[in-house]
């Protein structure tokens, strides 16, 4: 994957920088739920095996609910997070950023039987190596993303170099082109690297790495550092 960040312009144009959860803390996150879940559902077995028939039939039922329902209860009712995911920092967000609401929880939730086929959720795995932000096969149909909880912030990413002072009369959308390539380059190949910042040889002067460190130095030089 080039990157795991989604820039979000919302109709109030204040633009959002989602950072996408990869497949480790996500992993993370199902396995402390799995514990949850597993943990109730044993919690309750004594109890509701003396009722008889009736208590069995109120067993399968609760673990219906915590097979099915817990995800979908948690996402739509608690901002987007299960128990595992609010230990890891994580929420289920709508792809637009905004709050996810029962119907695209419902689906991402049923998909689960597909992204964890062959086993070990391998066809949700190969999805969230394929997709640009990391999304499950569920996801991606349901048009939700996994995100860390805290907002990315602007020139995070940037790798800390001694500035140079951006040469004059640039626009603040040429000057936020700089900071994003500055913030991208430690996703991107040397060669790729050096491709764009050809581009830029007319303003930085200089070609290949010595264009790519000027255009980081220019980032820096932005983003206030010395």
């Amino acid at each position: 994957m080039l990157d795991t960040i989604r820039q979000i312009e919302t109709p109030e144009g204040v633009f959002l920088r989602l950072r996408a959860a990869g497949a480790l803390p996500r992993a993370l996150a199902w396995l402390v739920d799995l514990v949850i879940r597993v943990t109730a559902t044993v919690a309750l077995t004594s109890p509701l095996m003396v009722l008889g028939e009736g208590g069995r039939g109120l067993y399968f039922i609760v673990v219906f609910v915590v097979t099915w329902m817990y995800g979908v209860i948690c996402e739509v009712w608690f901002n987007g997070q299960t128990l595992g995911k609010r230990a890891l920092d994580l929420r289920v967000v709508s792809a637009d950023g905004a709050p996810v609401t029962l119907m695209p929880s419902v689906v991402r939730n049923l998909l689960r039987v597909v992204d964890i086929l062959p086993g070990l959720y391998g066809v949700g795995l190969v999805a969230m190596l394929m997709d640009p932000h990391a999304r499950r096969f569920g996801d991606i149909i349901a048009g939700t993303m996994v995100v860390h909880t805290a907002e990315l912030q602007r020139g995070s990413q940037v790798p800390v170099i001694p500035s140079e002072p951006l040469p004059p009369g640039l626009s603040l959308e040429e000057q936020a082109a700089i900071v994003d390539f500055a913030e991208r380059c430690p996703h991107l190949t040397p060669q790729r690297q050096r491709e764009l910042a050809d581009l830029l040889t007319p303003l930085t002067g200089l070609s290949g790495d010595e264009g790519v460190r000027r255009l980081v130095a220019y980032a820096n030089d932005l983003l206030g550092r010395p």
